[in-house]
């Protein structure tokens, strides 16, 4: 009987201090827009050596994470490349360098995210140039289906991407952030809420015709952003990794808000 009422006395602690702890982090999603932890894993998990040689060597945003944060890091590339499917088109062949390339560009659009992984889509399928789309009729070089959970990318357009850092074009966190969108929609996980919650601070910023008029005057968003809100927010997210001073000085409300969206202030 003894051990009955403290089984039933533990777990109503345990629920006493769950609904708490959902208190404050809904406060804290209220007045800051933050969750109250990002990272906590009981068993990190490591790359192969020569993974971790190519994570170390290429990826500028790895670099710049204190040792602590790199291990974060690891454990979320190893976790994607093992969560989603890579399927090869026309030729193409997928390598381990490939695979953490295209990871590390989802983690780091997600690591200021609790939950980083998304069911939005399963698998990631790689041509080696622009492919036709069935669903558009057209050439595409990327492209998010909801309705096939897929991913898709020219493999020579994304490359083009991740190489040139200051062009505003990144075709894997262009198509990552659609893909995020919509898991905002429909998720209620924290982090997907803030996402979602500022992508809709930016529509309504949009929505404001003096803030249209600014933008278009000032040249500096492509004018495939002004086709819709959703590519508008993922024209900024491009912005925002390649040429983030930029985008802070001439658009600081925008700024503000995609750092914000993913969390960004914990990177500091």
């Amino acid at each position: 009987m003894k051990y009955i009422y403290l089984i039933k006395h533990t777990s109503v602690a345990i629920g006493a201090i769950g609904a708490f702890v959902n208190v404050l982090e809904s406060l804290s999603v209220y007045f800051f827009n933050k969750p109250l932890f990002v990272h906590f894993y009981v068993v990190k998990k490591r790359l192969p050596k020569s993974k971790k040689e190519f994570l170390e060597e290429n990826i500028r945003f790895y670099k710049r994470l204190n040792s602590q944060q790199k291990q974060y890091f690891e454990h979320r590339v190893t976790k994607f490349i093992r969560n989603y499917d890579f399927i090869e088109k026309e030729g193409f062949k997928f390598t381990p360098e490939i695979k953490v390339l295209i990871a590390s560009s989802y983690v780091k659009l997600t690591f200021g995210m609790r939950r980083y992984l998304t069911s939005t889509f399963d698998k990631i399928i790689v041509y080696p140039k622009a492919f036709y789309s069935t669903t558009t009729k057209m050439y595409h070089k990327g492209e998010f289906n909801p309705a096939y959970k897929a991913i898709v990318f020219s493999w020579e357009d994304f490359l083009l991407g991740d190489v040139i850092l200051n062009d505003n074009l990144n075709l894997g966190i262009h198509e990552f952030t659609h893909a995020l969108t919509f898991h905002g929609t429909k998720s209620k996980d924290v982090s997907a809420r803030i996402f979602y919650k500022l992508f809709v601070e930016i529509t309504n910023f949009m929505n404001d015709n003096r803030n249209i008029d600014e933008i278009k005057a000032s040249g500096y968003f492509r004018d495939y952003g002004f086709t819709n809100k959703v590519e508008f927010t993922a024209v900024i997210m491009e912005h925002f990794f390649e040429t983030p001073e930029d985008l802070k000085v001439k658009f600081p409300e925008l700024y503000r808000k995609i750092k914000l969206m993913l969390n960004f202030p914990s990177l500091s």
